[in-house]
């Protein structure tokens, strides 16, 4: 008989321990060195064995894992692929897209292809449709493939509410959403319609329509000392302000408020439907009013110098007549007001809404149901961009104390004039005291 205390179940023992079970204890008495270490190395191989086990056990559930997520990555890439060539195999349709946008920071709306010094609102517009699928890579790159055209070219600075821009998209699903998705908080795509194939933004664009905010403090006289916080508009300089402002309504040639245009070329006219300022109010301790106006269509900096040269007659530091001056042939002195408080507000298309809006194939380009939407993005950002600029930068009052550099009561070509004769006079009076001078030292 065999003794099966040392003895693991399915493993012989050597012939030195092959004794019967009375004589274990014997045994042991005379080999316990030799029966401990077999002991020992029976229990660190059934260790080492169980490592292995485990070890493989572990592998083997990575591996599924693994398997599993690669399995998921690949059927996620592949449903992306997936739904990018169904995305490519949709049709491209003509839209018109509503856009609300805060300019500050920006260079403007136009994209500047090939340049990224400058950053414009539509260097991120482009971005967000191809990366939502909406246009392929290379229509971002020549928009002339996509047909894009805006309505208004805004300028550095200047926001929008209700900007419009023409373009061929792939009309996929939640366009709106995923376009947003891809567009900084400050940009916003408001509403889609389709339109008829033809349909240009800017050429169907019958008019177009601009508010100016800005503070009340700006139609302060010169000669009052005014606390910007404390001023508020009297209903007289209210009144004031809106009789000049309706003095610009109907066909003036306004080559004096825009660059590079003389008074003999027929696109300096431009045709002005109505323009008012409104009730003042409070934002922040500070009164703000709003000035509106309505034209056919607007050259670079015009508002802005129209206002301008309103603030300067209202403040006392020009004559009313000048703006008579300024519509003529001579070149006017005309001021250009900050571009903070400018904003596209609304496009028109009345013509294309009279001859398709009710046609049963095309909507209206009207935008009644979104003026909730655009009041809200106004709200949020457009007006404290406005507010907090002025409070922090006094873009306003800074320009106010460059209005007495100007020279409103001389045309350019007097002031010029003026010039030559001031400097003949100067020389003359200089050759005059050399010869006093020379008479002193030589004389007859």
């Amino acid at each position: 008989m065999r003794c099966s205390l040392l003895r693991p179940r399915g493993m012989e023992l050597p012939l030195s321990a092959r004794v019967s079970c009375h004589s274990c204890s014997s045994h042991l008495r005379l080999f316990p060195l030799q029966v401990l270490t077999m002991a020992e190395d029976l229990i660190a191989a059934v260790a080492s064995q169980t490592k292995r086990l485990n070890s493989s056990s572990s592998e083997v559930v990575q591996r599924l894992e693994e398997n599993g997520h690669q399995n998921k990555r690949l059927k996620s890439d592949a449903d992306e692929e997936d739904a990018e060539d169904q995305n490519k195999k949709l049709p491209k349709r003509k839209i018109v897209l509503l856009m609300a946008y805060s300019g500050k920071g920006y260079h403007g709306m136009q994209r500047n292809v090939g340049s990224s010094q400058f950053k414009t609102i539509e260097d991120d517009l482009v971005s967000a449709l191809v990366q939502s699928g909406c246009i392929p890579e290379n229509h971002g790159e020549d928009m002339k493939k996509m047909s894009f055209q805006r309505c208004a070219r805004t300028d550095k600075g200047v926001s929008a509410a209700g900007q419009i821009v023409s373009l061929k998209v792939r009309l996929i699903d939640d366009i709106l959403e995923k376009i947003n998705n891809h567009l900084p908080s400050h940009i916003r795509i408001l509403g889609l319609k389709r339109v008829t194939g033809g349909f240009n933004s800017k050429n169907k664009c019958d008019a177009r329509t601009y508010s100016y905010m800005l503070p009340t403090f700006a139609f302060a006289h010169k000669d009052q000392e005014v606390q910007e916080e404390l001023y508020r508009l009297d209903r007289e300089t209210l009144e004031r302000v809106n009789k000049l402002l309706a003095c610009y309504k109907g066909t003036h040639n306004f080559h004096n408020f825009t660059s590079q245009k003389g008074p003999r070329d027929p696109s300096a006219k431009r045709y002005i439907m109505e323009m008012y300022c409104g009730e003042p109010f409070v934002r922040e301790n500070l009164e703000f009013a709003v000035i509106e106006v309505k034209g056919q269509s607007f050259m670079m900096h015009q508002i802005r110098k129209m206002i301008g040269l309103v603030i300067a007659i209202v403040k006392g530091y020009a004559a009313e007549s000048i703006m008579e001056r300024s519509w003529g042939e001579e070149k006017v002195d005309v001021p250009k007001a900050p571009g903070l408080g400018l904003v596209l507000e609304k496009v028109h298309f009345e013509k294309y809404n009279r001859r398709f809006g009710n046609d049963g194939l095309h909507e209206p380009l009207e935008w009644t149901e979104e003026e909730g939407k655009i009041a809200v993005f106004k709200e949020q950002y457009i007006y404290p961009t406005i507010i907090n600029t002025e409070r922090e930068e006094k873009s306003m009052a800074n320009w106010l104390n460059t209005l007495p550099i100007h020279d409103f009561n001389s045309s350019a070509v007097e002031m010029q004039t003026n010039n030559k004769n001031s400097k003949v006079m100067t020389e003359a009076i200089i050759l005059q005291m050399e010869a006093v001078k020379l008479k002193c030292l030589f004389p007859l």
